[in-house]
């Protein structure tokens, strides 16, 4: 059998969640248009009759300007040296800049394979997918170039396959019906924090962090869950709350509908606000919010 683990790194919002997605079969990371979404290493775990592959999400690269930043690029960074193959990817909507040479710089000195995965190529032409790739492919002997669509499935099954090839033979890691590393209370934060990101304004993503406080079964298939949304200033919990609670309430109701299909069971979702200060750039906060190395 083959097995291993594959590191997805690239730029912020080039696809690599809804890669990971889509490969799992399930969705373990959240997806979002605001950049910087990802913020841990999360694993997602596909079994077949080939093998065990362990794909590793990782935050978008970028210039760090806090200590959340710091935390995220050392994950992206560090993830490189652990693992047996990389997938190098890249959004073809986006020309090749100093962020990606920057990565580059950082891959070549990695002993794992690289694949180029050239991701959006449904809103372009063939020709101009060629031509996106070249000044990346002068740059690196990438073990694999492959154009894919991971929101389309595009391509997915040769990636998949070179994969496989590529990977080394060994045991399962992890049992055959697991999905991803991860507790259940991260993914249903994660689910939360979607949501807010999905109905809030730009100026608060970043600054939301979301914790699961209590988790508790209560009987057959009822499940109850306390979370706490914190903000950075008392303006972004007004808007997080909005006019007599309805931002809230939205956030709660459309997080509740995943949160359930995730968990099989009715959820009672009890969702708070609270204001933790600059916790972007506080290390005892960035630990408590599970932001660990």
């Amino acid at each position: 059998m083959k097995s291993g683990f594959v590191s997805i790194v690239g730029r912020p919002n080039v696809g690599k969640s809804t890669l990971i997605n889509k490969m799992v079969g399930t969705k373990i990371a959240i997806v979002s248009e605001k950049p910087q979404t990802t913020r841990t290493r999360i694993q997602g775990i596909l079994t077949s009759d080939e093998g065990q592959i362990i794909f590793v999400d990782t935050p978008g690269m970028h210039k760090p300007k806090h200590l959340l930043g710091e935390y995220m690029m050392k994950v992206s960074t560090r993830s490189m040296n652990e693992v047996d193959l990389i997938f190098y990817m890249i959004d073809t909507t986006k020309p090749f800049g100093g962020g990606e040479q920057f990565i580059i710089d950082q891959l070549k000195n990695t002993e794992a394979p690289v694949f180029l995965v050239a991701n959006k190529i449904d809103l372009i032409s063939k020709i101009e997918v060629k031509e996106f790739i070249q000044p990346f492919a002068n740059q690196m002997n990438f073990t694999e170039i492959i154009p894919i669509s991971a929101f389309h499935g595009t391509n997915l099954d040769e990636l998949l396959a070179k994969t496989y090839k590529c990977l080394p033979e060994g045991p399962f890691y992890y049992a055959e019906d697991d999905l991803t590393d991860q507790p259940i209370s991260f993914i249903v934060a994660e689910l939360i924090r979607e949501k807010a990101l999905l109905l809030t304004r730009d100026e608060v993503p970043h600054s939301l962090a979301v914790e699961v406080e209590e988790f508790k079964n209560q009987g057959a298939k009822k499940v109850y869950v306390r979370a706490v949304i914190h903000t950075e200033r008392d303006s972004q919990k007004g808007i997080i709350i909005g006019k007599k609670g309805q931002m809230l309430k939205q956030i709660g109701e459309q997080s509740r509908i995943d949160i359930e299909e995730l968990l099989g069971a009715s959820v009672y979702l009890d969702l708070w606000v609270k204001v933790k200060k600059n916790w972007r750039d506080s290390e005892s906060n960035l630990n408590q919010l599970g932001y660990r190395l």
